[in-house]
């Protein structure tokens, strides 16, 4: 998807449970990549290393800003090279149209033979499909590869979404779609197939058209099918024609609800599909939180489970954090494709944004989404990007991206962060029936509207807020934050329907809280008819145009789910990282934002967002940081 506005949120890093030994790390297997290159005879040489974001080249010597919602391919034949293939974007600031606007080009085109350093060879499209319109955009590429038969050249297919379309009287207000362009070569020309593959639709809800975004293709047992949805409409999968221009609509099924994933990627690995998602805002700035998220099938039409066992068709969404913000300079690390190389290690390769350089210049609202490339690890059976440790920012041993090379990256699992000793002075179970003293109200709410009894603490959530300057000002429960390092944790049931729509925004959960503009918070929360883990950073005073809000989603809620906030030190910056539990014994690793809350951040609850429901804790408890696996 290229620049929503979206109402969801986003998430993660995959990470086990604390435990005292961590698992076995899987040695990644023989694998070529989906089409293999010439051999070589030379000898075994050392791949190049890389830094990201990678680099994509101009001919102009520039390096593009942007290669948004990537996907790649290697060449077939004797063709050595890979190809990258990005969402229709600027490719830098300095390109205008005459009346000062930034030039857009439709599908760029890059060439690689080491898979971190490209070259621009050309878009894909220099006029738009008659069926699309020059009004709408073409985004999200996805470029599979068909052999010929008998000798004959194969085909490359370069689907894509159509942002909207023309109608009888305009030329926009059709709905989105999916299209396809066909060519003999990587780097076209394309041959538009004419029409849609799939044809905008009314949403479920009858309330406009859905969100046919962001396609992804993949041939199983003997049939192809494709992939595509967003937030509003979720994501759903139909078979193709034999000649793959077309889709059967009778053959569509859900694949995952709506109000939580697009950028959909699939892959197969040891006999399991694995659904790849991405979800929250794609575009916002420096607080875009941005991540992917993964469930397994033995079915590539599902139904997809996370590591918790909880669908991604579930109100109580499922998928566990694969890929997130962790603490560097890198946020919103989205929309994903996976290649592997010719050692057999698997790369994800995947948009970001830096947050010390979000926007194009001169355009303070328009995000830039460079490309970046990690290594796709597998830990008992699922995907974890560098053993656990997130995005990279550092010089990094690159892929064995042409055969006869060798292969110099070695999977290591990432440390893993518990709770230590416990700070009993700002931990509370709740016992007796009022709250201890060391708890103190902003803005105290009425007090029949809050109780302590049987062990835990009841407050009902409120109509309010904290987004100045908007009003009201929500109430905040807190006490000093620890010094140092220290794990913040709760345990928190929000009383909305486990089903259903209408129930939009009420939540409860954790706050680390400077002042009522610059904040963090972690909370269980309801969203449209989901409902998610939210994890927040407030930051104000912002320039003009820049958001003050971004956020991501971590793991699953539960009847009761365990929030956890770890404050620690990233690069000399304070850094809060998110974990969820659903049973307070598995905890999944979610994003972390860095965040300046002052000298004296304050920790403590919220229960805010919609009137009319209960967030009830079961405690709140606050320990020091043990950092596990250095």
């Amino acid at each position: 998807m290229r620049r929503i506005l979206a109402t969801v949120i986003a998430a993660a890093t995959l990470i086990g449970a604390p435990a005292l030994s961590l698992p076995a790390m899987a040695a990644p297997a023989a694998a070529p990549p989906r089409t293999a290159a010439v051999p070589s005879h030379r000898g075994p040489t050392t791949p190049a290393s890389y830094q990201n974001p990678m680099a994509l080249r101009l001919p102009d010597g520039q390096t593009a800003a942007s290669c948004a919602d990537p996907t790649a391919i290697h060449g077939a034949g004797r063709d050595r090279n890979w190809y990258l293939y990005c969402t229709s974007d600027a490719l830098t600031a300095t390109e205008t149209n005459a009346d000062g606007s930034l030039v857009q080009h439709t599908i760029p085109t890059y060439r690689s033979t080491d898979l971190t350093h490209w070259t621009y060879v050309g878009d894909a499209f220099t006029t738009k499909p008659a069926w699309v319109g020059a009004a709408n955009g073409i985004w999200a590429p996805d470029v599979v590869y068909r052999a010929g038969a008998h000798g004959r050249p194969g085909t490359y297919f370069m689907y894509y979404a159509a942002s909207d379309t023309p109608t009888a009287t305009a030329a926009t207000g059709g709905g989105s779609a999916v299209g396809v362009a066909t060519s003999t070569s990587p780097t076209g020309p394309w041959t538009d197939s004419g029409g849609p593959v799939v044809a905008p639709q009314e949403a479920a809800n009858g309330q406009g058209k859905r969100w046919e975004f962001d396609p992804e293709v993949i041939t199983a047992n003997g049939a192809t099918y494709l992939y595509f949805g967003s937030y509003y409409g979720g994501v759903n999968v139909r078979q193709l024609t034999a000649d793959g221009l077309r889709s059967l609509p009778a053959t569509e099924q859900p694949i995952a609800i709506d109000n939580r994933y697009e950028g959909t990627y699939i892959t197969q690995h040891d006999g399991w599909w694995y659904f790849m998602g991405s979800a929250t805002n794609c575009c916002n700035g420096a607080l875009t939180g941005y991540g992917v998220f993964v469930a397994r099938s033995r079915s590539p039409l599902g139904p997809f489970l996370d590591q918790d066992g909880v669908s991604i068709l579930s109100t109580r969404v499922g998928g566990t954090p694969l890929l997130a913000q962790n603490g560097n300079r890198w946020v919103g690390t989205g929309h994903n494709t996976v290649v592997t190389d010719f050692a057999g290690q698997d790369w994800i390769i995947y948009h970001a944004v830096d947050q010390n350089d979000p926007y194009y210049a001169g355009q303070p609202t328009y995000t830039k989404r460079p490309a970046l490339i990690d290594p796709l690890d597998w830990v008992n059976g699922w995907p974890t990007v560098r053993g656990g440790a997130g995005p990279s920012d550092q010089r990094e041993p690159g892929p064995v991206a042409q055969p006869g090379e060798r292969p110099t990256y070695r999977p290591t699992l990432a440390p893993v962060t518990v709770p230590g000793r416990p700070v009993r002075a700002a931990s509370t179970d709740f016992a007796g029936t009022s709250l201890p003293s060391s708890l103190a109200w902003t803005r105290q709410p009425d007090p029949s509207t809050y109780s302590v009894s049987g062990g835990a603490f009841r407050w009902q959530t409120q109509a309010a807020d904290l987004h100045p300057p908007a009003t009201p000002l929500a109430s905040v429960l807190t006490e000093p934050a620890p010094a140092g390092d220290y794990v913040l944790e709760t345990k928190v049931s929000v009383d909305t329907p486990a089903t259903g729509d209408g129930v939009n925004y009420a939540q409860g959960g954790l706050i680390v809280y400077g002042d009522d503009g610059n904040y963090i918070r972690l909370v269980s929360n309801s969203i449209y008819d989901t409902r998610q883990t939210e994890f927040g950073k407030e930051v104000t005073p912002q320039p003009a145009g820049a958001p003050n809000y971004g956020n991501m989603v971590v793991g699953p809620v539960g009847d009761w789910t365990t929030l956890r906030i770890v404050h620690h030190t990233v690069e000399g910056k304070s850094a809060y990282t998110a974990y969820t539990s659903v049973d307070g014994r598995h905890f999944v690793k979610g994003g972390t934002w860095t965040a300046d809350l002052g000298a004296h951040p304050r920790i403590g609850l919220i229960s805010l967002g919609a009137s009319g429901f209960t967030s009830t804790f079961d405690y709140l408890h606050v320990s020091g940081a043990v950092t596990l696996g250095r």
